[in-house]
C-alpha cells in the first residue's frame, strides 16, 4: 500500500501541532517527561510531523481504526511491505498478532489518544510471522530492514521500530544476516531500537536487541524507577512501560521528537557521538534519571524525554522561543 507523494506537500504545510488528547499510557508517559514535553514543547515541535517510523514486526491489521482513520493532519499508515510474502500486504499469518499494536504507544492519533510522536507516519514491515521469533528469521528480517534502507529517503523514515524477541538470554551478539543492514542504518544516521525481553533474565538479553548497531530497550516499571524485565549490561536505556516492547516504542517516539528538536535548532551533536542515532543515545542517557539495579549490580539511565528536549534547546541559545 501506498500513498501518492503529493501527501508530503500537505505534510509539510500542515499548521503547527497543538497538543489535543490523552497519553496513550498515562503513567508511563508522565514518568519518562512525555507529558511534560508536550506542554513544555506545544508551540515549538509538531511531535512528529514529516517523520515516519518504520515498524518491523509480524505485520498489521490495517483496518483497524487506529491506522485506517485519520484523526490527525495526515494519514497514519503511510505504506507497507512484506518480506516474507514479496508484496504490499503486512496482514497477519499463521501466529502473528503483535504488529497491530506495537505502534500505539509510538504513533496514535486517534479517538483522542496520543502516541508520543502522534503526529508521525508509519511504515507498516511484515518481516516475519510472529514477534516471538528465532535467528532463523534474521533472513526475512535483513529483507525488511533493507527495504527500509532502499526507500528510507521516498519514505522520510528516520527511526525504526525493530519489534521481535526470541525470548533467549544472549550475553553476547549473534551473527545473523541483518547485522550488516542495521550497520547500514547507522551509518545513514536512523535510529533502530529494540525491545530486550520480558522474562527477567540477568546474564543477557533477546535477540535482536544484542546486535551491534540496534540500541537494546529495557523497562522500569511505571511510577517508580525500579528496572524489572530483562537487563543486561547491553541495555542501552531504561524506559517505564509493562513490557519492554512498549518501551521500545516510547523510545522510538521519542526519538523522533529529540531529531526535530535537533534539526530545529541546529543543535551540534557532533560533539555527542559518531553519528546522529549515537548522538540521540548519549543525551537521552545523560540527561535520563540514574538507575541502579542490585540484582545485576548495573547502573542504568532511564528517559526522560523533557529533560533530553530541554537540553538540546538551552544547549542553541538563539532558537526562537
Amino acid at each position: 500500500m501506498r500513498w501518492q507523494p503529493a501527501i508530503f506537500a500537505a505534510i509539510l504545510t500542515a499548521p503547527q501541532a497543538t497538543v489535543a488528547g490523552e497519553p496513550a499510557d498515562p503513567p508511563a508517559f508522565a514518568h519518562a517527561g512525555v507529558t511534560a514535553a508536550w506542554e513544555a514543547y506545544r508551540d515549538r515541535l509538531s511531535f512528529g510531523k514529516g517523520q515516519t517510523l518504520a515498524l518491523v514486526d509480524d505485520g498489521c491489521k490495517l483496518a483497524m481504526p487506529e491506522w485506517a482513520s485519520v484523526d490527525g493532519e495526515i494519514p497514519k499508515v503511510l505504506v507497507s511491505y512484506d518480506s516474507v510474502d514479496g508484496d504490499e500486504n503486512p496482514q497477519h499469518e499463521g501466529k502473528g498478532y503483535h504488529g497491530s499494536t506495537i505502534g500505539i504507544p509510538s504513533s496514535v492519533n486517534h479517538a483522542g489518544k496520543l502516541g508520543v510522536a502522534f503526529n508521525d507516519q508509519v511504515a507498516v514491515i511484515r518481516a516475519l510471522e510472529c514477534c516471538h521469533c528465532n535467528v532463523q528469521d534474521s533472513k526475512t528480517l535483513a529483507v525488511g530492514l533493507r527495504w527500509i534502507i532502499d526507500h528510507h529517503q521516498e519514505f522520510r523514515i528516520t527511526t525504526v521500530n525493530l519489534a521481535p524477541v526470541d525470548d533467549l538470554e544472549h550475553g553476547e551478539p549473534v551473527p545473523t544476516e541483518i547485522d550488516v543492514e542495521l550497520r547500514t542504518l547507522r551509518e545513514l544516521g536512523i535510529w533502530v531500537s529494540a525491545p530486550a525481553g520480558n522474562h527477567a533474565f540477568v546474564n543477557g538479553i533477546s535477540w535482536p536487541a544484542c546486535q551491534p548497531f540496534t540500541f537494546a530497550i529495557g523497562a522500569v516499571t511505571p511510577g517508580k524507577d525500579t528496572v524489572y524485565l530483562d537487563r543486561h549490561a547491553k541495555i542501552d536505556l531504561l524506559v517505564p512501560a509493562g513490557a519492554t516492547s512498549s518501551s521500545n516504542a516510547i523510545a522510538c517516539g521519542a526519538a523522533m521528537l529529540l531529531r526535530e528538536a535537533i534539526e530545529k535548532t541546529e543543535y551540534n551533536w557532533k560533539q555527542d557521538g559518531p553519528n546522529l542515532p549515537q548522538a540521540m543515545l548519549q543525551i537521552m542517557q545523560k540527561t535520563g534519571a540514574v538507575v541502579d539495579d542490585p540484582p545485576s549490580k548495573l547502573t542504568f539511565r532511564r528517559l526522560n524525554v523533557k529533560a533530553a528536549l530541554d537540553f538540546v534547546f538551552q544547549a542553541s541559545p538563539g532558537t526562537p522561543r
